[in-house]
C-alpha cells in the first residue's frame, strides 16, 4: 500500500469555496461522466439532499456531483449552484426536455462559528469553478472552514477542525477520502491518544469526551443531559475508488469505509451527530468489495486525522497545530 495524491486519480474534480468571515464554506466533487454512488448514514440528525436516489432500489444508476457544505440544512441551498454549473456545462441525466444534473448533498452544523452567513447557490457555483483547477485544500477551507470538534460541553471547550484528505493505492486499486470533521467527540491518533477534542477547564489538556460522558453522567451538564441541544455536530465525507462497482456494492463500501470514522473519533454516530459518508466509483478496475471497503476505511481514518492536524486556530479556537 502506498499514499498517492488525490490528483493522481481520474474521473472527478474537486474544489472549495468559503467565506472566512462567515465561518462557513462548501466542497464539491464533480463527476462529469456520472458515477455510481452509495451512502452510509449513521448519525441521528443528518442534513441531506437527493440521498434517496442512492438506494439500490432507486432508478438512477449514476449521479453527477456530491456537495459537502456548512450551514446546517440552510447549506443545502448551495446544491442549486452546483446544478446550475453542471447545466451550463451540459452535464446531467438526459430527459425529453433537458439534462437534469443529479447532485447529492450533506451539511455540517457550523452556525455561530463566524458571522451569520450560510452557503448559497453562488458559493456552490464558485466551488465548481474552483474544481476546474482540481487543487483541493485541507484544513480551514471549503466545508471545513467552520468545522470544530470536542463539543460535548459547549463552545468554551471545543477546538478547531477542518477538511482532511487521504488517497491510497494497492496494485491498480485506488481509494481516496475527503472528510469534514465536525464531531461532538474527540479525534484519536493511531496510538490511541487524543490529538484534538474537548479541552479540560484550564485548557492545558484534554478532558476526554467519552470519559466525561460516562464517568460524569448526571453531574456535568452535556449536550445529552440538556436534552434541548439539537444535532449540532456532524462528520461528513466521500470516498472515491477506481474500482468498478454499482451502487449496491458502493452502499456496502460506504458502510465499511465508515469504520474509519469509528476508529478515529470517539464517541461518534450519536444522536447529536449527523454522520454521513458517500462512496463513488470513478473507474473500471476489477476489485472486490471487502478489500476496497477496507482500503477506503483506512483512507477515511487518515483523512479524519488530517482534518484536525491541517486545521489552524480561528474564531478564537485553538487547533492541534498551534
Amino acid at each position: 500500500m502506498k499514499k498517492i495524491r488525490l490528483q493522481d486519480m481520474t474521473g472527478f474534480y474537486a474544489g472549495n469555496a468559503e467565506n472566512k468571515e462567515g465561518g462557513t464554506g462548501c466542497t464539491v466533487i464533480l463527476c462529469p461522466d456520472g458515477a455510481p454512488c452509495g451512502i452510509d448514514v449513521r448519525g441521528g440528525g443528518p442534513a441531506g439532499r437527493e440521498t434517496e436516489l442512492l438506494k439500490p432500489s432507486a432508478a438512477a444508476e449514476k449521479i453527477h456531483a456530491v456537495l459537502l457544505s456548512g450551514g446546517s440544512a440552510f447549506g443545502l441551498d448551495a446544491a442549486g449552484g452546483v446544478m446550475r454549473y453542471l447545466e451550463d456545462h451540459d452535464i446531467g441525466f438526459t430527459t425529453r426536455v433537458c439534462k437534469v444534473p443529479l447532485v447529492a448533498a450533506s451539511c455540517i452544523y457550523d452556525l455561530g462559528c463566524g458571522a451569520n452567513v450560510r452557503p448559497d447557490a453562488a458559493m456552490g457555483y464558485a466551488a465548481c469553478e474552483a474544481a476546474e483547477q482540481n487543487q483541493l485544500q485541507e484544513g480551514n477551507h471549503g466545508a471545513g472552514t467552520g468545522a470544530t470538534v470536542g463539543k460535548l460541553c459547549g463552545p468554551a471547550y471545543m477546538m478547531k477542525s477542518g477538511l482532511g484528505i487521504c488517497a491510497l493505492q494497492i496494485g491498480e486499486l485506488q481509494a481516496a477520502a475527503i472528510v469534514v470533521v465536525n464531531a461532538v467527540g474527540d479525534v484519536y491518533d493511531d496510538r490511541n491518544e487524543i490529538i484534538a477534542g474537548m479541552r479540560n477547564q484550564d485548557g492545558t489538556g484534554f478532558a476526554g469526551t467519552r470519559r466525561v460522558m460516562l464517568e460524569e453522567y448526571g453531574v456535568t451538564p452535556t449536550l445529552f443531559s440538556q436534552r434541548a441541544s439539537g444535532t449540532t455536530n456532524t462528520t461528513i465525507g466521500a470516498v472515491l475508488t477506481n474500482g468498478a462497482f454499482d451502487k449496491t456494492c458502493l452502499t456496502k463500501i460506504a458502510a465499511l469505509a465508515g469504520n474509519g470514522i469509528v476508529r478515529a473519533i470517539r464517541p461518534v454516530n450519536t444522536t447529536a451527530d449527523g454522520d454521513s459518508l458517500y462512496a463513488l466509483s470513478i473507474g473500471t478496475v476489477p476489485a472486490e468489495v471487502s478489500v476496497t471497503g477496507t482500503l477506503a476505511a483506512y483512507a477515511v481514518e487518515c483523512a479524519v486525522r488530517r482534518a484536525v492536524l491541517a486545521a489552524e486556530p480561528a474564531y478564537g479556537l485553538p487547533a492541534a497545530a498551534r
